[in-house]
């Protein structure tokens, strides 16, 4: 097979939070009119999985892709029951409501399914003085948090953490979190939908819960719960990159690993060059770009997505550039080496998120 980039099929989420930042201020086109909570840019969740919308792939759906061309696809030896990363634009105009996501023990054991949700957050866009729940403060045990929720006072047993544009938080499967108003987010975290909430209305559109649901809800969320993630935001570390570029490792952990290149207006005669062994999600988050490939090339326009097959092995991409690139690392090769290289310490690279001292 001659593999190419792959343009999928996004859902896009209209949940109350969301506002019209995705379209407004990234300049994504495309979008139905009123709110835009989400974009979900490659997504194999059941239900809501994308397929394929360019070239002789046509019409498959990523899960088909998945299961008939797992090495092709998505790397050397990974087999799965589905894609293995799901990436969104997030905009929460309104702030999200307060949840978690259980992680793998916790999915196959309560929920049935093959794994939880670990994410990161990459803040795209924030206004001075944004925060966001993260964890929970020192020493705060069930019953305290039982009672916080039941309060609705989640300032009493939730850490609050300032936001800025361009730093990111790596947070792990059943860490309590919740971030906005008025903050614009990339998201990439493991293939999953399960979650469990703490609010007294839905989160899609804002109807009350009935006593019931909602403290049977706070009552599955206590028991997917893990007290002990306290993640940080962080702002990347440098990684080796040719002139004219900047390269950055946002996050990393064995489920993903994020990194966002940038070259500079006067640097852009020559393309930024990108290898890769495994699946890559490219995301734009700056003017568009075209991604060049052994065999053709593809626009991507602001705020899209390709879905880069392991295949493929190497992209160029053309013009002043701000990209982001998601994958499945090797976290000796794709992580270690290259920030132990650039000069990073061990306690500096430990801190972009998990399994990583």
């Amino acid at each position: 097979m001659d593999w190419y980039p792959l343009r999928l099929t996004t859902p896009v989420k209209q949940h109350v939070f969301g506002g019209r930042a995705i379209p407004d201020r990234l300049g994504r086109g495309g979008l139905p009119e009123g709110p835009v909570a989400e974009t979900w840019e490659v997504s194999d969740v059941t239900g809501e999985g994308a397929r394929i919308g360019n070239g002789a792939l046509a019409g498959w759906t990523l899960r088909e892709l998945t299961l008939a061309h797992p090495e092709e696809l998505v790397g050397r030896d990974w087999r799965g029951p589905h894609f293995p990363l799901l990436t969104k634009f997030i905009d929460a105009h309104r702030p999200l409501p307060v949840h978690l996501h259980p992680d793998d023990t916790a999915a196959r054991d309560r929920e049935g399914e093959p794994n939880g949700k670990t994410e990161a957050w990459h803040i795209l866009d924030a206004p001075p003085g944004a925060t966001a729940y993260a964890g929970v403060r020192p020493g705060v045990d069930h019953e305290r948090l039982r009672q916080a929720l039941l309060d609705q006072d989640f300032e009493a047993v939730l850490r609050r953490l300032p936001v800025r544009a361009g730093d990111t938080l790596y947070v792990p499967a059943g860490t309590v979190h919740s971030f906005g108003p008025d903050t614009l987010v990339y998201e990439i975290e493991q293939t999953s939908d399960l979650q469990q909430h703490a609010m007294r209305h839905r989160m899609e559109d804002g109807t009350p819960l009935d006593d019931a649901e909602w403290r049977a809800n706070i009552e599955a969320l206590l028991a997917e719960w893990r007290p002990d993630p306290r993640p940080d935001f962080h702002p990347g570390l440098r990684l080796p990159s040719p002139g004219g570029t900047e390269a950055r490792m946002l996050c990393a952990g064995p489920y993903f690993a994020l990194e966002r290149w940038r070259k500079r207006a006067a640097g852009a005669s020559a393309p930024l060059v990108r290898a890769f062994g495994t699946a890559v999600v490219l995301s734009n988050a700056g003017p568009p770009v075209t991604v060049a490939y052994e065999g053709g090339s593809e626009p991507l326009g602001r705020a899209e997505t390709l879905l880069l097959p392991a295949a493929l092995g190497r992209v160029e991409i053309h013009g002043p550039a701000d990209v982001l690139f998601g994958y499945l690392p090797d976290l000796d090769r794709d992580v270690r080496a290259p920030l132990r290289a650039a000069g990073h310490d061990a306690s500096a690279i430990a801190a972009l998120g998990e399994d990583l001292g």
